[in-house]
């Protein structure tokens, strides 16, 4: 198959592929890590057309960077890049904060651009508002980036309504990367329509709910080292877990009659929200992503999507996103 393509902003409009590519488990977050095998499924990606890769500095910490730069040496010219800085760590992963200042937005980029061996980012995104430091300022510097040619797309992740309209009157803002699935969907209420007005692409970032969406995990028996196990994420802990894995046996009914995996149907459902919509599963392994890709043949009908609104309500997911949310823009 050939997958498609979908443009992300009209200001400043960057064509992706319909569907990218998460790097972040490779290196950090869900269990065991492999290198080898993590360039191998971004290869596989671009063989497929998944040509829309998405890291951060912050993953690994560093690490997952260094391991996307070293898969896409070569093949430059198929990728469009996006990283994030924001979050800020130290080498041994300590976590210092949220950093949005000028001189910080300045050296995360030149660190990124060296990790991951090339010359300019097409959509450089801040990964978290600093909520002390105006988000004028921050964005400013950011449009310097581009006007020096090291970036050539700017983006947020995880930004208030408000912030996305400040920052947007600075320099075009390109897309918003944020959650959003079957499983959360908050930003309906007023910032997907804040971005549409602006002109202002999605991409959604855990749209399988951190693989919980695809009904295969044993989550009571988590490898050690994967984050989900964690109280940091309240919706896989306790009773919490329990309801929410009633409504993925529901998805699994109607993936079955629509003859393709839950996981394949939650991403047809975020595909089938807008042309303006680019998910970014993430996976570490060749046999998901393969099964991530196909989801792009799925067509939902009018009948599809309002059975799957009946089944997973709005409200009816148990549990936070985080269990800390304070670093959420509100």
């Amino acid at each position: 198959m050939t997958l498609s393509t979908r443009t992300l902003g009209t200001t400043s409009p960057l064509t992706v592929s319909t569907l990218g590519l998460g790097c972040m488990g490779m290196s950090e977050f869900y269990g065991a890590t492999d290198e080898a095998t993590g360039i191998e499924t971004i290869h596989r990606a671009l063989d497929l057309g998944v040509s829309f890769l998405d890291t951060a500095d912050m993953y690994g910490p560093f690490t997952n960077e260094m391991l996307v730069g070293k898969a896409i040496a070569g093949r430059r010219d198929e990728v469009q890049l996006a990283t994030k800085f924001g979050n800020e760590r130290l080498p041994d992963g300590t976590r210092v904060g949220i950093n949005g200042k000028p001189e910080y937005v300045r050296a995360a980029c030149d660190a990124s651009l060296q990790r991951l061996g090339v010359d300019h980012i097409d959509l450089y995104y801040q990964h978290r508002v600093d909520q002390s430091v105006p988000i004028e300022e921050t964005v400013g510097a950011m449009a310097e980036l581009v006007e020096a040619g090291k970036v050539k797309h700017l983006g947020l992740s995880e930004a208030s309504a408000e912030t996305i309209r400040r920052a947007h009157a600075v320099h075009p803002i390109t897309a918003l990367q944020t959650e959003y699935s079957l499983f959360t969907r908050d930003i309906e209420d007023e910032i997907l329509g804040v971005i549409r007005e602006l002109g202002i692409g999605l991409v959604p970032y855990s749209p399988l709910g951190r693989g919980m969406l695809t009904g295969k995990q044993e989550w009571t028996t988590l490898e050690q080292g994967d984050g989900r196990a964690s109280a940091y994420f309240p919706r896989f802990q306790g009773d919490a877990l329990e309801a929410n894995l009633r409504l993925v046996d529901e998805i699994g009914k109607v993936a079955a009659d629509k003859g393709c995996t839950p996981g394949q149907l939650a991403l047809a459902w975020v595909l089938a929200q807008g042309d303006d919509v680019a998910p970014i599963p993430g996976t570490k392994r060749v046999k998901y992503l393969e099964e991530n890709v196909a989801a792009a043949d799925v067509e939902l009908t009018e009948a599809d999507l309002t059975r799957l609104t009946e089944v997973v309500p709005r409200d009816a997911v148990q549990g936070d996103r985080y269990g800390d949310m304070s670093s959420i823009d509100r």
